[in-house]
């Protein structure tokens, strides 16, 4: 199939799931983000708290888009940019908790006029709190992730938790993998991958994505210059417990898909035992 030309257009897809307060000033904040017009799409996944079409219905610019059942954020993010036009060739995914600060958008887009390659841009997060979140990271190796995965929780600062979580002066570079909950992509990268692999329900949507944007040819870019909040987890703090399945399961199948084959078999086994022993362990009242 032939690339398509796309415009210079600005569209942002957020996944709602009964978000609740934090959806409007998602929103609102917008407009001092960007001095672009943007399409807003609110990628719904079953809300039952009739925020997303209120907040829909109250401003011109954002639609409301029922995906038809919970296909988790990959799933409801594809189909949201699915409902844009080709005149929109820069697409803002984001969680419907961030607050963006003045001019963060902007901030991302000029960004790519430095990184001709660049497919994904991540802005600084920062928690409510005013900690910086470290949302540039590298790719989840064997040795990494064992070790962080083993001691993140009685030891912080574990040296692979540091090495993988990238944890270091904000500086504008390229990182393995940029945190799902707010960045901009350029249309044409997002279309060489396919998007988001939909078998990710919840986590590791986003380090699966820029692992394939990097094998695609395109380099995942920190932009530090652009700063948001993000407030919090309202959706997912109902189902904790859930939501660490998910997030080991999706571990799991990230750390498969590249170590398949006969002779990676005993690590599969030895990876998926390990991930099941610490879900019990973590989740045990």
């Amino acid at each position: 199939m032939s690339p398509v030309n796309y415009g210079d257009g600005l569209g942002v897809v957020t996944v709602t799931y009964s978000p609740g307060e934090t959806l409007a000033p998602f929103v609102d904040t917008l407009a001092k983000a960007t001095t672009r017009d943007t399409r807003v799409i609110l990628a719904d996944n079953g809300s039952t708290d009739g925020v997303p079409e209120q907040v829909a219905a109250e401003r011109e610019h954002v639609t409301f888009l029922s995906t038809g059942g919970n296909l988790g954020y990959g799933g409801g993010a594809n189909r949201g940019v699915a409902a844009l036009g080709q005149d929109v060739g820069w697409i803002l995914i984001s969680n419907p908790d961030i607050e963006f600060g003045p001019g963060s958008v902007d901030a991302l887009i000029e960004a790519a006029s430095r990184w001709p390659r660049g497919g994904m841009f991540g802005p600084l997060i920062r928690e409510p709190s005013g900690e910086v979140y470290p949302s540039a990271r590298l790719l989840p190796s064997v040795g990494r992730g064992v070790g962080h995965a083993l001691f993140a929780k009685v030891w912080p600062a574990n040296p692979w938790t540091k090495a993988y979580r990238q944890e270091k002066a904000p500086a504008e570079r390229t990182a393995g993998w940029l945190s799902g909950s707010c960045f901009l992509m350029r249309r044409e990268a997002f279309d060489s991958v396919n998007g988001f692999d939909e078998r990710y329900f919840m986590y590791f949507e986003d380090v699966d994505l820029g692992d394939r944007v990097a094998q695609a040819g395109w380099q995942n870019v920190y932009v530090p210059d652009a700063e948001v909040t993000h407030i919090g987890g309202h959706s997912t703090a109902r189902s904790s417990d859930r939501m660490l399945r998910e997030h080991h399961l999706s571990a799991y199948r990230y750390l498969a898909d590249r170590h398949q084959g006969v002779l990676w078999a005993p690590f599969r086994l030895l990876v998926k035992a390990g991930l099941t022993v610490r879900v019990k362990l973590l989740t045990r009242r």
